[in-house]
């Protein structure tokens, strides 16, 4: 059955405005340049602030260093299911603030408690670096629960893009290495393979906000060397075996370049045996849950809140 779909009309207006601005590609610039880009788009799409009974910062020790961890919390309730968030970027942009908005929401939403992780950002730190402070700290937590206020037989992982990426990669990691059990795993339009060869990258490699381009540039600056994006830490979808993993949902753009790899990723995982749950956004493009006024963002919101109730209700 094919499907029909047609770009949100807000959301093409906007992209609009942003061509008219003229703003080069990223392949144009330097890691620097890209980094102060990005964070001033964030600050222009800066959804209203949404009240949170317990906002802190803290950090948790991982390889010599410290990790910044942003914790969120609208309960008085001790022993709380808990949410490890890992945010976009093409792990080389993004940081705690611009995943604010949507973790205050799934805090709220959820009950439950979310952490949002600073995990060091390429190039300076390239594969495996990240994903491996994404585990460590995820490990941490889950070891540290009492102290944190944690059920530690009720932590999920999720993120955005190479959030999502990671989040897949942790829950790998986890698997593989037998350490913490985990419950769910939420990716939102996630990167889930080293490869251009999907019929989303060619439809829609320019004009919908995410490029084919841009994902060339992240992913050079994310690996050590091509062989790299090889390794199912990295490329979760050439995992050999995707049995063991916990349940998914999985969120998907209609305009997006990633879009029919996230799709891809979730039928391996039912295909495995992992209940997996897919929702596409038809009418939307990557990286959608910036624009907060959204009805389709507040819906993505509210789809991964009930699946995180559901789990953490079951467990």
């Amino acid at each position: 059955m094919v499907r029909i779909t047609v770009l949100d009309p807000v959301v093409a207006q906007r992209l609009e405005k942003l061509n008219q601005r003229g703003i080069p590609p990223l392949s144009n610039l330097t890691v620097g340049e890209a980094r102060r880009l990005s964070s001033e788009m964030a600050k222009e799409l800066l959804g209203p602030a949404i009240n949170v009974e317990r906002v802190r910062d803290f950090n948790v020790p991982v390889s010599g260093v410290e990790i910044p961890i942003r914790a969120y919390v609208n309960s008085t309730r001790i022993c709380l299911p808990a949410l490890v968030y890992f945010h976009g970027g093409g792990w080389v942009l993004g940081d705690l603030d611009g995943v604010d908005w949507v973790c205050r929401s799934l805090t709220v939403a959820t009950g439950c408690a979310v952490f949002s992780v600073g995990y060091r950002l390429a190039p300076e730190s390239k594969f495996p670096t990240p994903a491996e402070d994404c585990y460590q700290v995820t490990k941490w937590l889950v070891e540290n629960a009492s102290t944190q206020g944690l059920d530690p037989n009720r932590v999920a992982v999720g993120g955005d893009s190479a959030g999502g990426n990671l989040a897949a990669a942790v829950c790998l990691m986890a698997r593989d290495r037998r350490g913490p059990v985990l419950v769910h795993q939420l990716l939102i339009y996630p990167i889930t393979n080293h490869a251009f060869n999907t019929k989303s990258y060619r439809d829609y490699a320019n004009g919908y906000y995410l490029t084919t381009e841009d994902m060339r540039w992240f992913w050079n600056h994310y690996l050590r060397e091509e062989t790299d994006g090889s390794n199912p830490y990295a490329s979760p979808l050439v995992a050999k075996n995707l049995s063991g993993l916990p349940p998914a949902l999985v969120v998907t753009a209609g305009f997006d370049p990633l879009r029919d790899e996230g799709e891809a990723y979730s039928a391996r995982l039912q295909e495995a045996g992992v209940n997996s749950r897919l929702i596409r956004f038809d009418s939307m493009v990557h990286g959608f849950l910036d624009f907060t006024d959204l009805k389709q963002t507040r819906q993505a919101i509210d789809e991964s809140a009930l699946e995180l109730r559901r789990v953490f209700l079951m467990n």
